[in-house]
């Protein structure tokens, strides 16, 4: 289940060459200089983290609310650092697996990549932080069992990671099958998941209690709790093997085309093809899937009022979707009762719908939150939202 209280990291970048660091904290991370090349520009990037922190997952050292950004560490990174891969986001080529830096957030716990390196924090009830034991963690804190990373996805009582070579590893609470292990229990270390899919998996994303993962030839497997609704797209010939959930990650054969990246949202999930086509399935009780009508289903569907628009990125809240199209403009539908669809009303929408106050505005980046949204206009700042 997704949180309706939200929590923002943000990543600031600040060329050092002209502005001095102004951080009190001691820079997180540093690249070890290499003797045989030629110094290097760096970029100081500054961490923020605001909202609930009971768990102390705003990464502060205590158990805290935050009520405006506040700063949680710095790191000195090469310029020619790039953005980790997210879900739900078209990428126009892969991303290089070296100086890759990225954030998540899961329920009550937050994590950070840099170049490949996993920081982690928060509560660490059913070994989400994958340390090997349930202790949390106030502030972040490397993990030492994971390496060479390439993105990483915070679900409700798990985690999952991407390693560059293209292996999925997950660990935490594994009672609704959100691990793909084949097994419902509790994993306190990261391990690998060992699905039936050829080649690498080259996207990953999950929400509360399911899982999903596209292989670089377009196939999407799914894995997680599913309990009637079809969130996992496979339909009654491969349902549920224990208590409304799949532990076994499975092909979705239905979809028609291959997949270029996917969105888990509370009980639904989204998926977009290379050439921007949106296909979903799943709960619709609150118009999530934007068919004009609260007709669900695990059948893969693509949403009728966008066929003839290219979408670049998708965004899934807890019961509420996002979509940005290829001029920048970001369409709106589903559950609206926190004014999350952006559109001065808390009613619910029943089909896509562009979100009028960003009309005059060219958004490079959505995101959502279990009962918000969010957009960027600009590159200068990189925010995700927490489950």
């Amino acid at each position: 289940m997704v949180s309706r209280l939200l929590r923002f990291l943000s990543l600031k970048t600040r060329n050092i060459s002209t502005i001095t660091n102004t951080s009190k904290l001691p820079p997180l991370y540093k690249p070890i200089p290499d003797p045989s090349s030629p110094p290097s520009t760096t970029t100081t990037l500054e961490l923020y983290s605001w909202g609930r922190g009971g768990s102390g997952q705003l990464g502060g050292g205590i158990e805290e609310n935050r009520l405006y950004p506040s700063p949680v560490s710095s790191l000195l990174l090469p310029s020619s650092f790039h953005l980790a891969p997210t879900s739900g986001i078209l990428l126009p080529s892969p991303p290089s697996p070296n100086n890759s830096t990225g954030i998540s957030c899961g329920l009550f716990h937050s994590a950070l990549l840099v170049d490949g390196k996993l920081w982690i924090w928060g509560k660490g009830d059913g070994g989400r932080l994958g340390l090997g034991h349930e202790n949390p963690a106030f502030t972040p804190t490397l993990n030492p069992n994971l390496e060479c990373l390439r993105s990483v996805a915070l679900g409700g009582i798990h985690s999952v990671a991407l390693t560059s070579g293209g292996d999925v590893f997950t660990w935490g609470y594994g009672g609704f099958g959100a691990l793909g292990h084949s097994v419902y229990t509790r994993e306190l270390m990261p391990r690998m998941v060992k699905g039936t899919w050829s080649g690498k998996i080259c996207q990953i994303a999950t929400s509360g209690t399911h899982t999903a993962a596209i292989t670089d030839s377009g196939d999407l497997y799914m894995w997680g709790r599913d309990e009637g609704d079809g969130r996992l797209g496979l339909g009654p010939g491969r349902g549920p093997n224990e208590a409304g959930a799949l532990s076994i990650p499975s092909k979705v054969k239905e979809l028609p085309v291959p997949v270029a990246s996917v969105s888990c949202g509370g009980f639904f999930t989204m998926a977009l093809t290379q050439d921007g086509q949106l296909w979903n399935w799943g709960a619709n009780s609150n118009y999530e899937l934007g068919r004009d009508n609260k007709v669900g289903g695990w059948r893969p569907q693509p949403i009728a009022s966008l066929e003839d628009i290219r979408i670049t990125q998708i965004a899934s809240g807890g019961y509420h979707s996002l979509a940005l199209t290829d001029e920048g403009k970001v369409m709106s539908w589903g559950h609206g009762g926190h004014g999350q669809l952006g559109n001065s009303s808390i009613q619910n929408q029943k089909v896509p719908l562009a979100v009028e106050a960003l009309t005059e505005e060219r958004v490079v980046y959505i995101a959502c939150g279990g009962s918000s949204s969010a957009a960027i206009t600009g590159k200068d700042f990189i925010i995700l939202i927490c489950f």
